[in-house]
């Protein structure tokens, strides 16, 4: 088998080809021909014997390094190739799927490199089914449902409640909670300002993916800062990214106390603790806000009912 770069013909032999060096004893041990053996391959349905005798198959695969020392010959087989492909335009290149029905120009554009952050030489594979068949086979709409606020606020009893009510109606939700995250994925960072930052980047990336499988996605985190919220917002295409703040007083939250938590930082047992010692920049222009006020608190079950008639009015709940 080869393969075929712009610079140099590569070579994948296997063990029963003889390239020329000499057969060890070792070698003799394990059944290897000393013969040398033709070496043919197959491009794009293209079969020919690199030393022009009838073309051979091998039944073993085994990588061997590329044998690139070889100028004239590689240059020549690639000029082959090249030709053969010039010639054959709607044939498959390796790498992409015949079943997406891509062809060596499609290939060509794909196949091109590009560098993302640190990671470099990293191409974006195409696949033919996009967003938009999930979204139909769902029946509705991917997007990222963000719900921010002060610890005690209530996020993630919404959550549960919002996704309890999509899921009576037939829809298909995914919640990314902030305490449920740093269990797994983000377990190596801290509360720290940097790795809240990556933090949120990590779960914003995440919740873009599931968005982009058709899920509605509800992610229940503090994300206190207003920057890294927009961050994730330009993540989405327009509209897929909801905000829905929280809008709880923080003398509220701290009276609520689920966790025990603003106990153990009025106590100087938690340093850098939102609303105490960290601050909290509310949204400026969140999709929605649902107001709690000191002796009046909605149902979760009305709260959700407010987000999901939201998503009703702007098509989220159909395909």
């Amino acid at each position: 088998m080869i393969g075929v770069t712009n610079k140099s013909l590569i070579l994948l032999g296997c063990p029963e080809l003889d390239f020329g060096k000499s057969t060890s004893s070792s070698s003799r041990k394990l059944g290897f021909p000393k013969q040398r053996v033709p070496v043919s391959f197959d491009f794009c349905g293209i079969n020919k014997g690199l030393s022009g005798s009838p073309p051979v198959r091998s039944s073993f695969l085994a990588p061997l390094k590329a044998m690139d020392g070889s100028r004239t010959s590689s240059t020549a087989s690639s000029s082959y190739l090249n030709d053969k492909v010039a010639n054959f335009p709607e044939i498959h290149l390796s790498g992409c799927n015949s079943d997406d029905n891509v062809t060596v120009n499609d290939c060509k554009d794909v196949l091109k490199t590009s560098t993302v952050g640190n990671s470099t030489n990293i191409v974006w594979h195409k696949c033919s089914v996009e967003k938009s068949d999930r979204q139909e086979l769902l029946g509705q709409k991917g997007c990222v449902i963000w719900i921010t606020g002060l610890s005690g606020s209530g996020k993630s009893t919404l959550a549960c409640a919002l996704c309890r009510g999509l899921h009576a109606r037939g829809k298909l939700t995914y919640i990314l909670d902030g305490d449920n995250v740093r269990h797994g994925l983000n377990r190596d960072l801290s509360f720290k300002a940097e790795d809240r930052a990556e933090n949120i980047r990590r779960i914003g990336e995440v919740a873009k993916l599931f968005a982009d499988a058709g899920v509605i996605c509800i992610a229940s985190l503090i994300s206190p800062y207003r920057k890294d919220r927009d961050a994730c917002r330009a993540l989405l295409p327009d509209g897929a990214f909801i905000e829905v703040f929280m809008d709880v007083p923080l003398q509220v939250c701290e009276a609520r106390d689920p966790k025990g938590l603003y106990k153990l930082a009025r106590a100087g047992k938690i340093k850098g603790f939102t609303g105490i010692d960290d601050p909290y920049e509310p949204p400026l222009n969140s999709e929605i806000a649902l107001h709690q006020k000191v002796g009046l608190c909605d149902s979760p079950h009305d709260l959700a009912e407010t987000v999901i008639s939201y998503l009703e009015e702007k098509g989220y709940l159909e395909p």
